[in-house]
């Protein structure tokens, strides 16, 4: 039998979020993930730790399934194969230009499906494509390093500008910034590019 009895209770209860479910788990399956990083890291590579599982760890603390990375290693620690330090080094060595790509192609996949459910909204402007960008400053991060624990100002971690497109409802390009101090005009340059 294809399904369990378990599966096919939820399919027939609620077989929305099911089917929620299974379009994200094949836009965002490890593999697409990985084979996203291999195109456009351009410093980092992979050895044990593959990206696709620092993505599933980061997408359990943004869910608020865990409150942190350090406890999705606590509970998946057999799973994952290297030092928690390990993680934070690929964490913190991440590349902006593999954040922009993986919004920028899942949102291709993601348009490619709303497309084919026919679930586009009522254009706001008939004719036009519209797309809203806004910046977002990303929060000042805890004082966990002892050298800033006595500094009245939390470090700036950077920002991004995103562009939203209201008739898929889903965010199709994010520009990263690591200068949390920079001016969001100084990022208009790859913006520009895709308007």
């Amino acid at each position: 039998m294809l399904f369990s009895k378990a599966l096919e209770r939820f399919i027939n209860l609620s077989p929305i979020p099911v089917m929620v479910r299974i379009l994200l788990e094949r836009v965002l399956s490890p593999e697409n993930i990985d084979t996203l990083f291999e195109r456009h890291a351009e410093n980092q590579y992979c050895r044990e730790l593959l990206f696709s599982t620092l993505f599933d760890m980061m997408g359990l603390v943004v869910t608020k399934v865990f409150p942190s990375i350090n406890a999705v290693y606590v509970s998946k620690t057999s799973d994952i194969g290297v030092s928690i330090s390990s993680v934070y080094n690929k964490l913190n060595g991440l590349e902006p230009v593999i954040s922009s790509a993986l919004v920028r192609e899942t949102a291709v996949d993601m348009k490619k499906i709303i497309d084919d459910i026919g679930g586009r909204k009522k254009p706001l402007l008939a004719g036009f494509r519209i797309k809203m960008l806004d910046g977002n400053c990303i929060e000042a991060s805890e004082r966990r390093l002892s050298v800033l624990r006595d500094q009245s100002a939390a470090p700036l971690p950077g920002k991004s500008l995103v562009f939203y497109e209201p008739e898929l409802e889903l965010a199709t390009h994010v520009f990263p910034c690591e200068d949390g101090h920079a001016q969001e005009r100084s990022l208009l340059g790859d913006v520009l590019k895709t308007v």
